[in-house]
């Protein structure tokens, strides 16, 4: 089966009484709608490490992730549209059985590997990736979270299939490459803001700067928002709970609780507090889970 993204995806107008009063106009860019297997910023970042990995003649991608992440399960679906075998090197110890983002991967052809937490910190040592190496063989190998140069290569032709002039572009951040590519694709004059999902996100700061340097530019025009992780990553409380339940209910959007509802969460919240100046034009990322 041929894998065709949707692209451009989608951008469409969030009617909300609660934007009507502060004169701010709110679009989703609905990235969660590019495939159903490799959604949003998991394509984005993915599109480019794939094309690499061809071209310089591999046949395994390695990457790694905690036992819910979806970008594991999004390199699982990647090597099986693409052709390549895959390993996902897990976070902790296996249990048994799978959880579903788990159980889809090895579905999806996916050997996994786990490492204790202590080795796993150390995961981009050369010591621990030569000793994936000598057990898997040769590989390609994608970080954690997709998060390199390419990946941001691929963020970075977000912007330009937004079909207007915007003042600000809005999305979650995780390992912050999102983030980073967003900000290196936009306009003069635009700002994007992160919003990080991780209790203590101010790390992120460090880490978009670092990755703009691998991929040769380093910008200014982004911030990152760290109020709104609701008690850290793939966490959740009632109140975001039934934001997520009120979301769905005005709007027929589901939103992804670990990621895109605290984003949407926190955007609303900054236009109650005046953030942002009357007449300003918003793109939230919806990046799917």
């Amino acid at each position: 089966m041929v894998f065709e993204p949707r692209l451009p995806t989608p951008v469409t107008e969030l009617v909300d009484d609660r934007l009507a009063a502060s004169g701010v106009r709110l679009y989703l860019k609905r990235d969660d709608l590019i495939h159903p297997d490799i959604p949003g910023n998991k394509w984005r970042k993915l599109k480019y490490n794939l094309a690499a990995a061809s071209e310089q003649s591999h046949h395994t991608l390695l990457t790694f992730g905690g036992a819910y992440s979806n970008h594991i399960r999004a390199t699982a679906a990647a090597g099986h549209h693409f052709g390549f075998s895959t390993v996902g090197v897990i976070r902790g110890e296996e249990h048994l059985p799978l959880n579903p983002v788990l159980d889809y991967a090895v579905e999806r052809g996916m050997r996994l590997v786990y490492l204790d937490r202590a080795t796993y910190r150390a995961k981009t040592d050369p010591a621990v990736v030569e000793g994936l190496r000598r057990r898997f063989g040769e590989f390609y190998l994608v970080p954690e979270g997709g998060s390199n140069a390419l990946a941001l290569r691929g963020c970075s032709e977000l912007p330009a299939e937004i079909p207007f002039a915007f003042d600000y572009i809005c999305c979650a951040s995780g390992t912050g490459g999102t983030l980073a590519g967003i900000a290196l694709g936009l306009g003069e004059g635009c700002q994007a803001i992160g919003f990080s999902a991780l209790k203590g996100g101010d790390f992120l700061v460090d880490e978009v700067r670092r990755l703009q340097w691998d991929h040769g530019r380093v910008t200014d025009n982004w911030s990152i928002e760290t109020a709104f992780h609701f008690g850290g990553y793939a966490r959740r409380t009632a109140e975001l709970d039934e934001f997520v339940r009120d979301f769905d209910e005005r709007h027929g959007l589901t939103l992804d609780w670990v990621y895109v509802a605290k984003m949407m969460y926190g955007i609303l919240a900054l236009v109650r507090q005046g953030r942002f100046a009357r007449g300003s034009m918003i793109v939230a990322v919806v990046t799917g889970a």
